[in-house]
């Protein structure tokens, strides 16, 4: 951002500008009259009227920079627009102050002003001069002029998501050039980002939009008040659902606002709804054209537009909801996580290091994302897709669980069932209290995903089986340290499968397990965890063909071998009403299809960080304890029978005693090559 001081008589158009650029710190700047120092060349003091003005360094947007032509207007100073009104600068009185939430780019200068003509209906309202000084700022100026005239049809939701552009100014200056003042609402001093920046962010905002019962229900909330991540929950519905409303409300005009940032976001106290800009970039789905070719450009623009709005939304949502990403530095990696290509479903197992380390707001955003099996993050995911035609539209992000509140009765579908349990799944693993009932609760969860495996062919697990997938849970024995004494006290740290695929045109798969530990000497180690680490890894290739896993059932008389409590419990619940409708079968199968993994010969290999004096025999001891506590399918990679669910963020594996192997796909960082 930059500011840029400036002195000028009563007109403005003869203004002398000098601007000082630099980086200015992020802390909020109360609006206040805060005065720049003149220096005159001439040794006469005048007394000249002082404006404080603000404006931003800021890089021109891509379909800005490609000069499209549906943005690119005449910029004759002259022309007349219909449907707006063009003042004079004699009609405003000019205020000393400009908010830092105003801020624009670095060819415009913002003032606050005061229409003064008293026939104006206008008149003694606030109102803001954005002097536009180059011609593609003139384009821009004249671009939201012209989306007005198209939406005037609708003008009370204009009005209502839209910054108001009441009309302009446009003279000729003693330079010869044109000059062109757009005049626009003013809606509060400062823009959602600088809302979110102040520390008492969350009771001022709520005093703003005035919540109350008749507001909150709005959102399907039964409540106000309530502990701060229910009230965080409960403002972010709201602020989303204003916005999607309002971005929505442009899509369906056949318009992309293209430039969705929280800089641009106003929140108006006057009707209590978001303002999204001025719509100066503000681009068409269409081009004009009655060909097939021109037809189907246009259908793929108008998807890569929206796409890119939504896109706009979700980086605007992840603000709203985790504050660590207000942070440049960590939103740049947050960025680069999606730049990469990595899939956004990952995404809380790349941002759980970041915001359970020395998190300032005791993990809120973690809390809200988590609720309710996970909608928060399934939502983003969907938002921050990295295929366009996989982003979620407006209306179906309106009508997703996260921005439903509990009074409102959202019928899910089949995958964001899916991916509830997968979450609900991974929350009881980390809780690392494994007492019968979380070992039951799990045991279910995973044999529901089993039965709701959207891939199952062969030709998907070898599409989602590459990667780095870490061990989260197994439902066989778990064999720790505490009550054993061992003859060597190994601490088994994270437990990584790795599985490339040598080539596409063979089904041929090359999996290594590794293990890291730390071998810990002395018998004080419930204490002390220092000692020599080191790393276990397991090499095998395995084939994958079709198969198909078979459930035994009871026959109605004589000796059988009965079921686990688990799949009785299962087949108790799917016979349920609730999960009668989710099911894609009637009645529970005698067979499920599985990806059959047919491993070959194994290579184990050991390796430590520092020499070891004892000799081979504490070596074996070594490798004994690692295989005792581990599950023995990451030993024994031979173990592996099958894999009854995948997806782009959980997999899971059965080994040959039935005991199933949880794991979520581990993002490579450039830090762990």
């Amino acid at each position: 951002m930059a500011l840029c001081g400036f002195s000028l008589n009563p007109s403005v158009e003869s203004v002398e500008v000098s601007h000082f650029y630099g980086l200015l710190r992020t802390t909020l700047i109360r609006p206040g009259c805060l005065r720049f120092v003149q220096k005159s060349a001439c040794s006469t003091r005048r007394k000249l009227q002082e404006v404080r003005c603000s404006s931003s360094r800021k890089a021109v947007s891509p379909m800005e920079s490609e000069g499209n032509p549906l943005t690119a207007m005449p910029v004759s100073g002259e022309e007349e627009p219909g449907d707006v009104t063009r003042f004079k600068m004699s009609d405003f009185k000019l205020l000393d102050r400009v908010s830092v939430g105003l801020a624009g780019k670095a060819d415009e200068l913002v003032f606050e002003a005061v229409v003064k003509d008293s026939s104006s209906p206008l008149h003694n309202l606030r109102v803001v001069l954005r002097r536009l000084t180059s011609a593609q700022a003139q384009r821009r100026g004249r671009r939201a002029i012209e989306v007005l005239k198209k939406l005037v049809h609708r003008r009370i939701l204009y009005h209502s998501y839209s910054m108001q552009v009441y009309g302009y100014v446009t003279s000729q200056t003693s330079s010869g050039h044109s000059s062109f003042t757009l005049v626009h609402g003013y809606h509060g001093s400062f823009s959602l980002r600088h809302w979110l920046q102040q520390s008492d962010w969350l009771p001022t905002l709520e005093a703003t939009l005035a919540l109350d019962e008749e507001s909150v229900r709005r959102v399907g909330d039964d409540s106000v008040g309530g502990p701060a991540v229910s009230r965080q929950l409960r403002l972010i519905r709201i602020l989303m659902r204003d916005l999607l409303i309002g971005v929505n409300y442009l899509h369906s005009h056949g318009i992309a606002h293209t430039e969705l940032r929280l800089e641009n976001v106003h929140i108006s106290p006057v009707d209590r709804h978001i303002k999204v800009g001025i719509l100066g970039n503000a681009a068409d789905f269409y081009e004009d054209g009655s060909s097939g070719s021109a037809l189907e450009g246009n259908m793929v623009r108008r998807q890569m537009m929206i796409a890119f709005d939504m896109r706009c939304v979700g980086f605007m949502m992840a603000k709203m909801v985790i504050r660590e990403l207000m942070d440049p530095l960590i939103f740049a990696k947050f960025k680069s996580f999606l730049m990469k290509g990595n899939d956004p479903s990952c995404l809380r197992e790349f941002l759980l290091p970041i915001l359970t380390r020395n998190s300032p707001t005791g993990n809120i955003g973690l809390q809200i994302l988590d609720r309710n099996w996970g909608a928060g993050w399934n939502l983003l995911s969907l938002l921050l897709a990295v295929r366009p035609s996989k982003r979620i539209s407006c209306l179906d992000a309106l009508r997703h669980p996260f921005l439903c509140g509990p009074r409102w009765r959202v019928v899910p579908s089949m995958d964001i069932i899916r991916w509830g349990l997968g979450s609900t799944a991974v929350k009881i693993a980390e809780e690392y209290i494994y007492r019968q009932a979380q070992r039951g609760r799990l045991a279910h969860f995973i044999e529901l995903m089993e039965m709701l495996n959207p891939h199952s062919r062969p030709k998907n697990w070898l599409e989602f089986l590459p990667g780095k997938w870490r061990v989260l849970y197994s439902t066989g024995r778990h064999i720790g340290l505490t009550l054993r004494q061992p003859p060597i006290c190994v601490l088994i740290g994270d437990a990584f499968l790795t599985i490339t695929r040598a080539s596409k045109s063979n089904t041929s798969l090359s999996i290594v397990s590794e293990i890291g530990f730390t071998v810990m000497s002395g018998h004080d180690w419930p204490h002390d965890k220092r000692g020599i680490k080191g790393k276990l890894q397991v090499n095998s290739v395995s084939s994958l063909k079709a198969g198909r896993r078979l459930y035994l059932k009871k026959p109605k008389e004589g000796f059988s071998l009965r079921q686990s409590n688990s799949e009785e419990s299962l087949m108790e619940k799917l016979s349920s009403r609730r999960w009668r409708k989710a099911m894609p079968f009637k009645e529970f199968p005698s067979s499920l299809p599985v990806a059959k993994l047919l491993p070959d010969d194994i290579e184990v290999s050991m390796s430590l960080d520092e020499t070891l004096k004892q000799g081979i025999d504490v070596a074996r001891n070594i490798v004994q304890e690692i295989r005792t506590q581990v599950p023995p399918e990451m030993f024994e990679l031979s173990n592996i029978v099958c894999g009854t669910y995948v997806d782009s963020r959980m997999l899971v594996l059965r080994g040959v005693n039935g005991s199933a192997l949880v794991f979520t796909r581990k993002v490579v960082d450039d830090n762990d090559r």
